[in-house]
């Protein structure tokens, strides 16, 4: 009897499907998911057109108003370096930019969850649900960056320096801001899946979060100016590093890996450990997502 089975697995054993023939397979079924989902999430955007231009209008808006406000503040805002503080101001800008963006990442989530159609997609044979993260951190992506890639446009014409436009400034600017995107954007779609609805989500991000992490952060003022307990705040706020990393490179000459990004009586950091936190808080933010899918959904 287990001779004739054994012959039988030999005889059929062309028709078993290899590993590599299935992770093919499953990798490719996977990329079509997560396009198909971009697909809708870009459309939506190419139908509402004024929320896009209103997300980039409002940082170009905080950049004018805050300059022209501080225009007149100490020169010697920066360690020792004389910049004008609309130069001091760019670099959290910027990384507001994203965060701004990327909080409101998982609302369409919260609205397809309203609507019912998350329910549809669910029950589509979707290979994994982890496929709605991608795709959203995805779409954030591309209309942060594009935001981002405004407000530096519109910054080198106003400061009459696009001659000393820097493209490897602009990669460090790209890769650190797309570390914020990617975190608060795990985090918006985490909150995406707890909350009840729209209300709350929007409750959270615009009152709760989206202000006391400005303020709380070293972006429209460095961390000499604070009092010890708002220097511990910004010290323990993702957004403070990411603007710490960018502001060095651009205003100090003697920047490398080792340069001082956080640099208090109580707390040194430099900028191999400052893009170490960022990773970190990253990867975790990712689990905790994934995690939440799965324990709510599978």
């Amino acid at each position: 009897m287990n001779i004739k089975n054994h012959s039988k697995q030999k005889k059929y054993s062309s028709f078993i499907p290899k590993t590599e023939l299935k992770f093919y397979i499953n990798k490719q079924k996977r990329y079509q998911e997560i396009t198909q989902i971009l697909r809708r999430l870009y459309l939506q955007t190419y139908r509402r057109p004024s929320s896009l231009l209103l997300s980039i209008v409002q940082p170009l808006l905080w950049l004018m108003l805050f300059g022209a406000l501080f225009q007149n503040a100490p020169i010697y805002l920066f360690e020792q370096c004389s910049v004008k503080y609309r130069e001091f101001l760019n670099p959290g800008i910027i990384v507001f930019t994203g965060f701004n963006s990327s909080i409101s990442a998982g609302l369409p989530i919260v609205f397809d969850r309203e609507f019912g159609f998350l329910n549809r997609i669910l029950i589509s044979p979707i290979s994994k649900k982890n496929s709605l993260i991608y795709s959203c951190i995805i779409h954030t992506w591309t209309i942060t960056i594009t935001q981002i890639l405004t407000v530096i446009s519109i910054t080198l014409y106003q400061n009459h320096s696009v001659h000393q436009f820097n493209i490897e400034e602009l990669l460090i600017n790209i890769s650190i801001t797309t570390i914020i995107i990617i975190n608060i954007s795990n985090i918006s779609i985490c909150n995406a899946f707890i909350l009840p609805g729209h209300v709350e989500f929007i409750a959270i991000t615009n009152l709760l979060v989206n202000l006391p992490t400005l303020f709380g952060s070293t972006a429209l003022a460095p961390l000499s100016f604070m009092p010890t307990w708002l220097q511990i705040i910004s010290c323990i706020n993702p957004l403070t590093y990411a603007i710490e990393i960018i502001r060095h490179y651009k205003l100090n000459t003697l920047f490398t890996l080792s340069t001082k990004i956080i640099n208090t009586h109580w707390l040194q950091i430099n900028t191999v450990e400052g893009i170490s936190i960022l990773v970190i808080i990253n990867t975790l933010s990712l689990i905790v997502v994934k995690e939440v899918i799965k324990y709510k959904y599978d």
